[in-house]
């Protein structure tokens, strides 16, 4: 008998907060104009760069409510347990680390990033900065590996809940 221990509601909520911001970034990725040289941060691009300094910022908030707040027990196999870990770990560090290189590569181009346009964000490149242009290319292909990620974590979640039926997908269920 498997018994349900919910994350807490702080942490249920940014979970879905992220999913849905993450979610958004991945349609404004791939509907936004490729990034050339002379592009400008005008429409669907700046959408994109606005949703990504707000996936930053709720990504900061939800890893220090994580490390302050235990996630509650489970009753996971070792072996899952060890697998769910280093996939939330992986999650995680994908969730800072595509953001980040997409502000270097902005910063690049002499793009202002602002929280949510608003409060404005230091450069993390000189402009101009082939290094910083060259982090656009690896954010793009770590967005990808991110995608991916995401797709097995979802179906590590439906396993659990039409396979395994161990109700652990609920554990993060909003209501």
């Amino acid at each position: 008998m498997h018994t349900t221990i919910r994350y807490n509601t702080v942490a249920r909520l940014l979970h879905w907060l992220v999913a849905a911001l993450v979610a958004g970034q991945f349609v404004l990725g791939w509907s936004m104009p490729d990034v050339r040289h002379d592009t400008q941060p005008v429409g669907l691009i700046a959408w994109h760069i606005t949703a990504g300094t707000a996936l930053l910022a709720a990504m900061i908030f939800r890893l220090l409510w994580r490390v302050t707040h235990r996630p509650p027990a489970d009753d996971l196999a070792p072996v899952l347990r060890a697998i769910s870990l280093a996939t939330h770990w992986a999650l995680y560090t994908l969730l800072f680390v595509v953001p980040i290189l997409g502000w270097i590569n902005a910063s690049s181009r002499a793009w202002q990033i602002g929280l949510f346009r608003v409060i404005p964000l230091p450069a993390l490149s000189p402009v101009g900065w082939s290094f910083g242009r060259a982090m656009g290319d690896v954010h793009g292909f770590l967005a990808w590996v991110l995608f991916i990620l995401i797709f097995v974590h979802t179906a590590a979640a439906l396993l659990h809940r039409y396979v395994l039926r161990d109700r652990v997908m609920q554990r993060m269920a909003l209501w």
